[in-house]
């Protein structure tokens, strides 16, 4: 039985889908971008909206008691993979050793006008 996953402390879902879903022991997170939850703005640049993004899944993941240590596999969206390299320092402050599994692609465009998306699939 899946259970959806709401909490106030990531950015509410722009359309009609979850921030995420718990299905028994596996959780699904949808794609964050760099939306402040409290305002409601986008970060600038790179840097700061991949902070931001890792917060939203961050404070999702916490929502159902967990951390980026339970995170088995990532995907990451860039606007453009130029931006891959800052992406990846900032994504090496959020997972440690062993890291998930990652899939990083370029793609034309991300909702909102963002430069980076990033979703992940966590084991409690």
């Amino acid at each position: 039985m899946k259970k959806q996953i709401s909490i106030k402390t990531a950015p509410a879902a722009i359309g009609p889908y979850s921030q995420g879903i718990a299905v028994e022991n596996i959780i699904y997170v949808s794609g964050q971008i760099a939306l402040d939850p409290v305002t409601g703005q986008l970060a600038d640049g790179i840097l700061l909206q991949t902070r931001q993004a890792l917060e939203n899944l961050s404070n999702v993941l916490k929502g159902v008691n967990l951390t980026t240590d339970n995170v088995v596999k990532t995907t990451v969206f860039l606007q453009n993979f130029d931006d891959f390299a800052v992406m990846n320092k900032v994504y090496s402050e959020f997972f440690t050793l062993p890291y998930p599994a990652r899939s990083t692609v370029e793609v034309a465009k991300l909702p909102l006008g963002a430069l980076v998306e990033i979703e992940c699939i966590a084991h409690k």
